[in-house]
């Protein structure tokens, strides 16, 4: 694997990002809504310190066997699946970043969001393996330190 493709990791062993993903589902007529509050959070989530966003509206989910995204969120007839992740530069950060929102009430909204949050599904990470992603200098030196 080449060192310009691998995430690096801290000298402590830990990766250098932390992502906190989501399954949401969203009614089908509450696209564009979905997407202006998404990118009022995503405004939010960028100066306290978030990285990266992706939300992603469904194209392709099939019904699974025995589980898959609808039934993991219940989602309802007219419902859309989409699938959203946040890339944080750690743990830490993240942490830090929802005490400080929370406490400067940024993630208080008078109309709520354009679905059922109570059927979502949030969970944090810590990567094992990326592919494809460039470093800038400081992780390139930083991965020729401790490459894996």
């Amino acid at each position: 694997m080449s060192r310009a493709m691998a995430t690096p990791r801290y000298a402590g062993g830990g990766w250098a990002m932390y992502i906190a993903g989501l399954v949401i589902p969203v009614p089908h007529d509450k696209m564009e809504a979905y997407r202006t509050w998404a990118e009022n959070g995503a405004a939010i989530f960028k100066q306290y310190g978030c990285l990266e966003i992706v939300e992603s509206w469904e194209d392709f989910v099939p019904d699974g066997k025995e589980t898959d995204f609808r039934r993991a969120v219940a989602a309802k007839e007219g419902e859309k699946i989409v699938f959203a992740w946040q890339i944080w530069p750690d743990k830490e950060t993240l942490d830090a970043a929802e005490n400080r929102m929370h406490a400067d009430g940024v993630l208080d909204v008078a109309d709520g969001p354009p679905f059922d949050a109570r059927r979502l599904i949030l969970g944090c990470f810590t990567p094992i393996l990326t592919m494809g992603r460039p470093m800038d200098a400081a992780q390139e030196r930083q991965a020729m330190v401790d490459p894996f």
